[in-house]
């Protein structure tokens, strides 16, 4: 009886082992994407009223739960029953990463000039600001769906070899993870400047430490956004090219010989401008100038 308690936890250890291993495996190879999903919310989560950020971040962060919760189970079905369905949402997605970072490096190419401002926190306050906080929430849970499908597929990839129950936890722990780890900075980053206003107001005078501190994180937080909106731009055509590499046998023998984030980086942007001037004609056929 003991010796089968103690087999017990020794299979539990076994496994726990295991789930370490390839959590941490499956985490890095999600790093480019939880890059550009950090950018993502954290441009979403900005542009409101300083009492509005937490709990729009939060409703946010609930969607994005959802998201994973619907979006796991079939995950681990389309894996236990069908596996080339994982391989094949692997490439769109790919395909999709590759896409939106070639649009990204376009419009700011191309269209810089063009782009409207942004409506400014007293103005939206004014007007309606109970629709703009649904239209700006329902739009980064969309996005976030979108991200957490790669994220899921991609880690569900690195641990097609193990048994399911190792597959399970480790995905579960990744995407949890993932959610976790991307909302509590972007929580961070939102409240980064208010924080920089009241090191400011510890006292009056004009060169203290505290306003020296509080003047660094307000003037930083615009140049960290943008630099994230950046690396995460560069993530997804890194991701998306990466995908294609080591899944396509061909794609894989035409960069083999160059180092391999480059080589990853070239079929991403090939990949993703390809997409995109497919895309715009196909649009611009249809007569739809939104590309």
């Amino acid at each position: 009886m003991a010796s089968g308690f103690f087999a017990v936890f020794d299979d539990i250890a076994v496994l726990m082992d295991d789930v370490a291993t390839m959590s941490k495996v499956a985490t890095r190879k999600t790093a480019g994407i939880l890059a550009d999903d950090l950018a993502v919310n954290a441009e979403k989560a900005s542009g409101f009223v300083s009492k509005r950020e937490l709990p729009i971040l939060w409703k946010i962060t609930k969607g994005s739960l959802l998201n994973k919760l619907i979006i796991l189970p079939v995950a681990f079905l389309l894996s236990a029953f069908f596996p080339p369905a994982v391989i094949a949402i692997l490439l769109v997605g790919g395909i999709y990463l590759a896409y939106e970072g070639a649009h990204k490096i376009y419009d700011s190419l191309f269209h810089r000039k063009t782009k409207k401002p942004k409506p400014s926190a007293e103005k939206i306050t004014e007007a309606n600001l109970s629709e703009y906080e649904k239209k700006k929430i329902k739009s980064a849970i969309l996005v976030d769906f979108i991200l957490s499908v790669e994220i899921v597929i991609i880690a569900l990839s690195t641990v097609t070899e193990e048994v399911l129950s190792v597959q399970i936890i480790s995905v579960t722990i990744v995407a949890l993870l993932a959610t976790i780890g991307v909302y509590g900075l972007v929580a961070l980053l939102v409240r980064m400047d208010d924080f920089g206003y009241k090191l400011i107001a510890l006292n009056e005078q004009d060169s203290s430490f505290s306003d020296t501190v509080g003047k660094a994180l307000v003037n930083i937080l615009p140049f960290v956004i943008r630099s994230l909106s950046v690396i995460g731009t560069l993530a997804m055509i890194l991701v998306g090219g990466g995908i294609f590499v080591h899944n396509i046998e061909y794609v894989h023998h035409l960069v083999h010989s160059l180092p391999s984030l480059l080589g990853e980086f070239l079929v991403g942007l090939a990949l993703g401008f390809m997409a995109f001037f497919i895309l715009k004609a196909v649009k611009k056929l249809f007569g739809s100038k939104k590309i």
